[in-house]
């Protein structure tokens, strides 16, 4: 099972670490769209969608990889200064009891939003916007399950934890 929760990694690091390169992608733009704008009087909806799209996928796609790496928000006051056995529990409760079910309603709620983005091939409201709107769309199925793929590798990291003594 601990070799499954390492491939689960490996594969969630590795979409993280490239979806990570938007990040400089999001800058770069940004600061493209701002100098265009106050320096040349110049706007672009297509740039403007391009870095919230970006910021969209970095976020859904880091996630996962973020959980991994242990850069979530937790509640320090009671994990910092618990013993091994605890962290274990209090990460198996977390994965099982609420990440697992909010990925579960997640990809049910988001994935007809998704399908029927790709039914007819959803563009953006605006006339020059990008013509994507249903790839982004799809992110938040696919994060949903990225996410409770990961859930999964820290239920069983922390299940094995808790067989050790």
């Amino acid at each position: 099972m601990l070799s499954l929760a390492d491939r689960i990694d490996r594969l969630n690091t590795a979409i993280g670490r490239a979806a990570a390169w938007l990040a400089l992608v999001i800058v770069v733009l940004q600061f493209v769209l701002v100098v265009a704008r106050y320096a040349l009087g110049l706007g672009s909806i297509w740039l403007t969608e391009t870095v919230v799209y970006a910021n969209a996928a970095l976020f859904l796609l880091a996630s996962a990889w973020t959980l991994a790496a242990g850069g979530h928000v937790r509640v320090d006051v009671f994990y910092a200064h618990a013993t091994a056995r605890t962290r274990a529990l209090i990460d198996l409760a977390g994965s099982v009891l609420l990440l697992l079910p909010f990925a579960l309603v997640l990809f049910v709620l988001s994935t007809p939003f998704a399908v029927r983005s790709w039914a007819i091939l959803e563009r953006s409201q605006e006339t020059s916007g990008l013509p994507l709107v249903f790839l982004l769309k799809t992110l938040i199925p696919v994060f949903a399950v990225m996410m409770a793929l990961q859930g999964i590798a820290q239920a069983i990291r922390a299940f094995a934890a808790l067989g050790q003594r």
